[in-house]
């Protein structure tokens, strides 16, 4: 048998450079492994009473012409003046028109150019009663056809979005019966829950969003007993959480026992007198709000409750203003915002403040009016004294809105803004008002 030489040594070198090989890839995809980290999803239940989260009211409007949507850039612009104040999740509404779909997509397009950046959104399906907002007699037991449509949409676009709608609201105000134009039953809002929770529990929905009805705390049962009916019980028990509004400032004129200055109060200084009634007015908004937990808790219920809406304005030239309950002024809502903010963020509750920016559409026939005025933020973007710290912080340094620098109102100057200021009436003047 012939011998066959071997040389071991070129098969050795091969073995030691594959086994290096596979040591380092091993090595590298560990490391891989260790640094590559799922990011967390947050939900309603995470981010809903979480401090780190404050919460807005938010629509971008900047014409008195409401037919003049904000563009990409303009809504972009807005929810990078938003997050830089904390706001991590912002509440929004009437889906079928472009306002909201055009959120998402600035949202969207915000986390692409930077992956840190958030935002979430509380998402509002409008519902109101057949008949509404026509020449035609409003009727309040029937539904609108344009409800269903509303809902799908809403549906469409959590579906869309789901790293960003963490909450779908069925109908804004839709069951207080003061909104005359629009109200439906309780029975119209609990059908459209039951509605998406049972998409929820198919799994055409993701079973994390949250479902609620954002409306006045009377709605909810805090308010006269006309309300207290059984679709609104079953409607406590569907949603996954209540969404509250309360108003102080418009109670300044309609019910206001809480407002005025008390006799015992006649002494103090102009200053003292304004906050005293500040300080009343955020106690009034525990009370509605107290009177929905109990409320709430009548029935067996257990579940949390937020605030959807409350606000300040700081013009109005009618009910609010130097001839009616003398409430509207910056220097007020401040006072209000501050108050509401320490409240509910000491007591774990979100407060979808109304709201970041004035829109000028909301009263497009009186410029002067009450509902064109409830932004911490001027159309042009100056912040109002509420905000004041904020700039001086250099918050929003490099930010801009309608192309303008974020600046304070008043160019700073807190005298010029206290000349504005009006002490409200005495309580006793107060009572013919009712």
């Amino acid at each position: 048998m012939k011998n066959i030489k071997i040389n071991i040594v070129p098969i050795v070198c091969l073995l030691f450079i594959l086994t290096m090989f596979s040591c380092k890839n091993k090595t590298n995809n560990e490391s891989k492994t260790a640094t590559v980290k799922e990011e967390p999803v947050l939900s309603a239940k995470d981010i809903l009473g979480n401090p780190n989260y404050l919460a807005m009211s938010y629509g971008g409007y900047r014409h008195s012409d409401h037919g003049i949507e904000p563009t990409l850039d303009e809504l972009k612009e807005d929810m990078k003046i938003l997050a830089a104040m904390g706001v991590g999740i912002i509440r929004t509404y009437k889906v079928h028109l472009p306002h909201a779909s055009n959120v998402l997509k600035a949202i969207s397009a915000l986390k692409q150019e930077d992956s840190s950046f958030e935002m979430y959104v509380m998402l509002g399906a409008w519902i109101d009663c057949k008949n509404a907002w026509t020449d035609q007699e409003p009727d309040h037991h029937q539904e609108s056809e344009r409800n269903a449509i509303e809902i799908a949409e809403a549906v469409r676009l959590a579906n869309a979005y789901p790293d960003i709608v963490k909450i779908v609201a069925v109908g804004n105000e839709a069951m207080v019966k003061w909104a005359t134009s629009y109200y439906v039953q309780p029975g119209v809002i609990l059908k459209w829950v039951n509605h998406l929770q049972d998409l929820k529990k198919s799994g055409k929905l993701s079973k994390d969003l949250w479902i609620t009805s954002s409306d006045n705390f009377a709605s909810w049962g805090g308010g006269d007993a006309e309300y207290h009916v059984e679709d609104l019980n079953k409607l406590i028990k569907a949603v996954d959480f209540l969404s509250v509004h309360t108003y102080p400032m418009h109670d300044t004129h309609y019910n206001p026992d809480f407002w005025g200055v008390r006799e015992s109060e006649k002494e103090l200084s102009d200053l003292e007198r304004i906050h005293s009634a500040m300080l009343r007015s955020k106690e009034y908004a525990m009370t509605q709000y107290q009177s929905v937990y109990d409320y709430m808790k009548s029935l067996g219920v257990d579940k949390p409750i937020h605030i959807g809406e409350t606000g300040w304005a700081t013009i109005s030239n009618g009910h609010y203003g130097p001839n009616g309950s003398k409430a509207t002024d910056e220097y007020k809502e401040a006072l209000f915002y501050d108050h509401i903010r320490d409240w509910t963020n000491a007591e774990g509750i979100s407060c979808f403040y109304f709201e970041g920016f004035d829109e000028p559409w909301k009263d497009a026939k009186n410029p002067r009016g009450s509902e064109n005025h409830f932004g911490l933020f001027t159309v042009d973007g100056e912040a109002k004294y509420a905000l004041w710290s904020l700039v001086d912080k250099g918050t929003f340094d490099g930010l801009k809105r309608n192309g303008n620098p974020i600046t304070k109102t008043y160019d700073g100057d807190k005298e010029a803004l206290l000349r504005d200021v009006l002490v409200p009436p005495m309580a006793s003047e107060t009572k013919v008002q009712h």
